[in-house]
């Protein structure tokens, strides 16, 4: 294999913000696909909007920060902020009007098939009288007109938030005035009107302002759209505590610069012009829509009592290995468990540990990082069980967790209100890990399970993201955990860990050296391969050792699911490089990595992705994966992922991507199906011989001290 000649310099890497956009085009697909069921294709219609309403506040918003502060300094990819921002709009605007195009298709398809989304003057008199009065009834009270005019200065509008702009004359005015009315967020989006037929909340409040506006002509009604810039930042020299910036973070996003206004199609220029001179927006920020303005609302469509309009649904199953009747200590001292979600139930594995270590009477302390999690966690109730059961408790919560920092901090609030310690992450750092520890004192000593997976500790996500999880009683891991919970709790980051790859100290410099690895044996003439799956692959210094390592002669196979900005296929430089991407019903959310290691291949799992967030400025844990039978189940998930012909695309060297199809006679091959398929058929297996793997030596004086020591360990 030539390793000289390789192409060099910008065109080595594609854009981060054009590859999300290419992943939101796949997204937009799986809505489009006439093979899926109806409901289905509704709810990925609402995916779309919540994914590019992120991208908007998050990406366009970092972009737009950095273009006005005069940031000129160059992407890998060649572009300045202003460049990218700018091709980002463009694309983005023509992916919101396909969205809107196939809302279009899938009312008329909705209504083939008796759910009715109906515009509110296309309903009949009697119907419409009726609508009017529950208006009047309930709706009515909860509206808030604001007003600008001279005694009246311009409303502030709240991020995401659908608005009318009524425009309306008094006898004898010349010239219109505006107003804005809310669309109330905590009142359905679609009304039942009956026999399946639904209207839009907007479309009901435009056609009775009369009752708002009473005694003016209202001239015209239009809706609109804001989205603002949530790359507010955390300011690290600052005196206050971390939860008192983080508040201060949300209140910054209230009223953070708007990056984005929907219009729909036909709202009068003279609207539009008022709007971008109060928002402060250019041309290219303003995107007029013939459709709805939010397809978030449609997705209480997905809730109907039809089936024939949905996938059939899925109950994820109980772990073979972690029966209900089987003590889980028992079941993971005797074996490491390889737990995969939404397969495998999360209450009655992750969920399930935390429960029985809060309860166990040998259980003496708990450690676990949240980085995001539910409402109504019963992971954190099962800390809190814990603690009032006299356990030791410490809890890692990421208050800067973007979107969910008021969540985190609530229950860092109550977690503390139990006594139990509370680190409010690290400053520099998000910490991202998915890990917790439980020590427990057993008949030969102390004895350290942990956790280490690659999703949160989130029931509800559970259901709906696939991701890995490791239940483990190994020595070294345990120990490691330990070390890295201190530095939670403390403040000194170990920099030596036995096992586990930890960001920001030995991941990049471990990822490196086993990509080097690979490279160094196909020179040799050795088997080399490198298999990896991640939500996204973005950092340069990872990219260039993936072409090195093709040039070398390295066969690199990828499953990336949203940004990549590797190019695959390129002669010269990545000839031997393959990366496919899948969207299904389950987000792809785990991350692998394999390395053949001249056929002694070695495998990990955890929390990071090959980013340079995750590499240097998060706190990340991966973990080996070495047990046998665990390795040719992770065998099983890559080689059924470049197996897929269903829901697989493949990426081309210019960042386009190909959908996979069943070549004539070919079965049909869906992943994430044949997972369930494999699940359902999964009976437990007989229970086995806990004599093969030796017994841990007991834990020393001085590993019990680390494992139970935390900053106020002594109170």
């Amino acid at each position: 294999m030539r390793e000289d000649a390789a192409p060099s310099g910008p065109e080595r890497y594609l854009s981060r913000e054009l590859s999300e956009l290419a992943f939101q085009r796949r997204v937009l697909r799986e809505a489009t696909d006439d093979r899926n069921p109806l409901l289905e294709r509704v709810k990925f219609l609402g995916i779309l909007t919540q994914n590019l309403d992120e991208f908007f506040q998050k990406r366009i918003g970092e972009l737009k920060l950095k273009t006005e502060a005069g940031v000129t300094e160059r992407t890998a990819d060649g572009r300045t902020p202003d460049e990218e921002r700018r091709e980002a709009l463009e694309r983005a605007a023509g992916l919101l009007d396909r969205q809107a195009a196939c809302y279009r298709g899938l009312v008329d398809e909705l209504a083939d098939a008796g759910v009715d989304v109906a515009a509110y003057e296309d309903l009949d008199a009697g119907a419409r009288r009726d609508l009017r009065e529950r208006f009047e009834a309930d709706v009515l009270p909860v509206l808030t007109p604001l007003t600008f005019d001279p005694a009246h200065p311009f409303p502030h509008i709240s991020n995401l938030s659908l608005s009318i702009a009524v425009l309306t004359r008094e006898d004898g005015d010349d010239d219109p005035t505006f107003s804005r009315v809310k669309v109330p967020g905590n009142r359905p989006r679609l009304l039942d009107v009956g026999d399946g037929t639904f209207v839009p909340l907007e479309d009901v409040i435009r056609h009775n302002l009369d009752l708002l506006f009473p005694r003016v002509d209202v001239v015209d009604h239009s809706l609109f759209r804001v989205t603002r810039n949530a790359e507010v930042t955390l300011d690290d020299d600052a005196d206050d505590d971390l939860a008192d910036r983080v508040e201060s973070v949300l209140r910054e996003r209230r009223f953070a610069r708007v990056v984005r206004l929907e219009v729909e199609a036909g709202t009068p220029e003279r609207v539009v012009d008022l709007l971008e001179e109060q928002l402060e927006l250019a041309d290219e920020e303003v995107f007029r829509l013939d459709g709805l303005l939010d397809y978030r609302g449609l997705m209480a469509l997905t809730e109907l009592d039809r089936p024939d309009l949905k996938l059939d649904p899925w109950t994820p199953r109980e772990h073979p290995r972690l029966p209900s009747e089987r003590d889980v200590f028992e079941a993971v001292r005797a074996d490491d468990v390889l737990v995969h979600h939404p397969y495998h139930s999360f209450s009655k594995t992750v969920q399930r540990f935390f429960e029985a270590a809060a309860n166990d009477p040998d259980v003496l302390a708990i450690k676990a990082a949240i980085y995001r999690t539910a409402r109504d966690s019963k992971v954190i109730e099962s800390l809190i069980e814990a603690a009032r059961n006299g356990k030791q408790v410490a809890v890692m919560v990421e208050l800067s967790a973007r979107f969910d920092e008021a969540n985190n901090l609530r229950w860092a609030d109550r977690l503390e209100e139990e006594g139990i310690h509370v680190a409010y992450g690290t400053i520099g750092y998000k910490t991202h890990t998915k890990t917790a520890l439980v020590v427990r004192e057993e008949d030969d000593g102390v004895r350290i399970y942990s956790h280490v997976g690659t999703g949160n500790y989130h029931s509800e996500t559970a259901e709906r993201y696939e991701d890995l999880g490791l239940l483990t009683a190994d020595r070294a891991i345990g120990n490691d955990l330990v070390r890295l919970f201190n530095y939670f709790t403390g403040h000194s980051l170990h920099e030596e860990y036995r096992k586990l790859l930890i960001a920001p100290t030995t991941m990049r410099e471990s990822f490196r050296d086993l990509i080097r690895r690979e490279a160094e044996a196909a020179r040799a003439g050795e088997a080399a391969h490198i298999t990896a799956k991640m939500n996204r692959l973005e950092d340069p210094d990872i990219i260039d050792e993936l072409y090195a390592a093709s040039r070398a002669g390295v066969d690199i196979d990828l499953v990336v699911r949203d940004i990549c900005r590797l190019r695959p296929g390129v002669d010269g430089l990545s000839e031997t490089v393959n990366v496919r991407s899948v969207v299904g019903r389950f987000l792809e959310h785990s991350r692998v990595f394999r390395f053949e290691n001249q056929g002694s291949p070695e495998y990990y799992i955890g929390s990071a992705d090959w980013m340079t967030r995750n590499l240097d400025r998060r706190v990340e844990a991966v973990a080996p994966v070495e047990d046998p039978a665990l390795r040719r189940t992770l065998d099983g998930v890559l080689d059924t992922l470049f197996a897929d012909n269903r829901k697989a695309w493949t990426m081309n060297a210019d960042g386009s991507y190909e959908r996979e199809h069943p070549a004539d006679g070919e079965p049909v091959v869906n992943a994430q199906s044949e997972f369930m398929e494999a699940v359902r058929a999964d009976a437990p297996p007989e229970r086995r011989d806990e004599s093969r793997r030796p017994p841990d030596p007991p834990l020393t004086p001085a590993e019990i001290g680390d494992a139970l020591t935390d900053d106020e360990a002594d109170d």
